[in-house]
């Protein structure tokens, strides 16, 4: 039986803007995030009066997230369900600095992660791998718990990177060459364990994207 979700990146923060990493630093949402977290409601709310169906909205514990989904929650009448499994990546000491100041403060662990080795970790924060593993236990209890179901899980750009290596069978380690897009509808269907991808990158409700498309210095997003 299938289960479809759509996940969805934040909205757009300041740190977005000038590619500073946020991993778990708690940052809200820009002014222009919340303008786009109000038109991807508007557009939700819109294909459910449609006929579309929503059974259930899940958040990353994280304000960003939150700020995203909660006017979607709010216009469907649906409680926000928030999971802490659904957060960035941590990125430890590399938090709070762009690729240029991590280069300089951390040289050596600053080459390594340009080697894209999964196994890396910042300091004090997550490998590419434990991340793409803890993501992947956070979405299977949503998919056996809306069997037949649609569900929305907003989330971080690295989360919905780790859902197009399941969903394409990605090797960990693989240039990304797909954009991971502020309040994107990125659209999956789940089936027997595996998973399929309906569409990607969907910003129709913005009318074109933000400032941050997920495609900056280093090897992996963290914003």
């Amino acid at each position: 039986m299938t289960t479809q979700i759509l996940f969805i990146r934040h909205g757009e923060t300041d740190w977005n803007r000038i590619k500073r990493i946020q991993g778990h630093i708690d940052i809200p949402l820009a002014t222009t995030g919340l303008a786009q977290a109000q038109r991807l409601a508007r557009r939700i709310a819109d294909e459910v009066k449609q006929g579309a169906r929503l059974d259930a909205i899940y958040s990353s514990d994280l304000q960003r997230a939150q700020q995203t989904a909660q006017p979607i929650a709010d216009a469907l009448g649906l409680p926000l369900q928030l999971r802490e499994g659904l957060r960035e990546r941590s990125y430890g000491a590399f938090q709070g600095h762009d690729s240029d100041e991590i280069a300089l403060r951390f040289p050596d662990e600053y080459a390594h992660w340009q080697t894209r080795d999964p196994g890396f970790a910042p300091p004090e924060g997550e490998s590419q791998r434990t991340l793409y593993h803890r993501v992947v236990h956070a979405i299977e209890p949503l998919v056996a718990a809306h069997p037949g179901g649609r569900i929305a899980c907003v989330a971080h750009g690295g989360v919905l990177d780790c859902v197009r290596r399941l969903a394409c069978g990605l090797p960990l380690d693989a240039p990304r060459n797909y954009p991971l897009l502020n309040t994107s509808v990125n659209v999956v269907d789940f089936d027997n364990g595996s998973a399929t991808i309906v569409s990607w990158a969907d910003v129709a409700h913005l009318g074109a994207p933000g400032a941050d498309d997920g495609f900056g210095k280093g090897p992996e997003p963290g914003r």
